[in-house]
């Protein structure tokens, strides 16, 4: 996501359509964030909403980021198993974009019954649950404990419904890989990095022998080294200590010093970016599951992707999101129908076949069509159970107390304003010190 978000039989390479749709619609939907734009079939009159005919005609939207793996045959799904129910799927460009206008939105009109949101802000979001229609008690216990935790409120409301995590590995280019005289062969590529000084000597190698970027971009590395560490910008009570915090000034020192010199972009998502993943400029990426479906849907003719079981540093979770249902929607009970199918094991095993959106759900781990999973783009890579591996690897849950986006957003910024020398290393620090003092 955000973290794009990218979110079958056994193997899957289908999802360029669902990708370029996403770019299609990126200009006309991040307009939402300032715009004050309401979605289209959004929110149905009160006369549909008071109708006593279960069967009457509805139109559910859903809003979402990124990629879900919610394709428009995966929805099908859903509309023929209920006749009446017509859905419209929003996909804002990114996350950015869709927590603006969910929290323009939120408590007033204009949200879809059914709102995406993102980890990131999800303790943001928390602080309006009573705003959000909470999750049944019967669907309690159908995900892994620590995300049906951070999304339940003091009162004991469950208010989201899980969607996938992003346990990462690392994507590469083996033939790239290959030219530069490295390993290609997944086991070995992933001896290469275990550390994250591994990492980055690899990486400057691989600069300095070619002349070209080694990575995608800079504050990927800030956000796969700061999901490591446990307390960032606020403590488990709220207290701010982002900037007197020692280990977010080094997690900066690294990017600075070493990410940002074998990085091709300060950051994702930009035109640039889209372009150089679809020419296949730049030979590894930090890979959660979601963003399989955007390298092959952004470059379905590059060849030579594969996965490594492996992260820097050990394990690392980036991501991950819940869909939630606004309490004054118009058809909440129809919504969370739809939500619960969605949020089921099956259909988020589905779900990451289409986008590799891992699931969070604990059945689904059991299932033969996610362990089993592999993707043919990525050299029949056996990504349902690297997911599985990156999971477990996962030690630290780190604290996103309501501010974090804003830190974290705030500290991105002061990377990419050194990536782009418009201030060097200390003097950005002083700038993002002084920015988020008054947060």
């Amino acid at each position: 996501m955000p973290w794009e978000r990218s979110h079958g039989g056994p193997t899957h390479k289908g999802v360029t359509v669902n990708s370029r749709a996403i770019r299609r619609g990126a200009a006309a939907v991040s307009a939402l964030a300032i715009g004050g734009v309401v979605l289209a079939g959004c929110a149905g009159s009160a006369e549909e909403s008071a109708s006593d005919d279960p069967n009457a005609p509805i139109e559910l939207s859903i809003a979402t980021f990124n990629d879900f793996g919610y394709t428009d045959e995966l929805l099908q799904e859903y509309m023929d198993e209920h006749p009446n129910v017509t859905i419209v799927h929003n996909k804002a460009a990114t996350s950015n974009d869709a927590r603006a206008n969910f929290f323009q939105k939120l408590g007033n009109s204009g949200l879809a019954d059914i709102e995406a949101i993102e980890v990131d802000w999800l303790a943001e979001m928390m602080e309006y649950s009573d705003l959000l229609e909470p999750v049944p008690d019967d669907l309690k216990g159908r995900w892994l404990d620590w995300k049906e935790a951070a999304a339940t409120d003091a009162e004991g409301n469950l208010v989201g419904y899980g969607t996938d995590i992003g346990p990462q590995a690392v994507c590469y280019r083996s033939d790239l890989f290959e030219a530069a005289g490295l390993p290609t062969d997944r086991e070995e590529v992933a001896k290469l990095f275990t550390t994250w000084d591994d990492f980055f000597t690899v990486g400057q190698e691989y600069v300095d022998k070619t002349g070209k970027p080694f990575i995608d971009s800079a504050n990927t590395v800030l956000q796969g080294l700061m999901n490591q560490v446990e307390v960032s910008y606020e403590e488990a009570d709220g207290t701010v200590v982002a900037t007197e915090n020692p280990d977010v000034r080094e997690v900066y020192d690294t990017v600075v010093e070493r990410a940002v010199p074998i990085s091709a972009y300060p950051a994702q998502w930009g035109d640039d970016w889209y372009a150089s993943l679809a020419n296949g400029e730049f030979p590894a990426m930090l890979c959660p599951g979601w963003m399989h479906g955007i390298i092959s849907g952004e470059g379905p003719d590059v060849e030579g992707w594969d996965i490594a079981d492996v992260f820097p540093g050990g394990g690392g979770n980036w991501g991950g999101s819940y869909l939630t249902i606004p309490a004054n929607g118009a058809h909440v009970e129809a919504a969370q129908e739809l939500a619960d199918w969605l949020s089921s094991p099956e259909t988020q095993v589905k779900a990451f076949g289409n986008a590799g959106t891992f699931p969070s759900q604990t059945e689904a781990y059991e299932s033969d069509d996610l362990t089993g999973f592999t993707n043919e783009f990525f050299n029949d890579a056996p990504t349902g159970q690297i997911g599985v591996d990156r999971a477990e690897a996962v030690t630290v849950s780190p604290v996103k107390g309501a501010k974090y986006f804003q830190f974290h957003d705030a500290l991105q910024s002061a990377v990419t304003r050194v990536f782009d020398g418009i201030e060097d290393q200390e003097t950005s620090w002083q700038t993002w010190v002084d920015e988020v003092s008054g947060f």
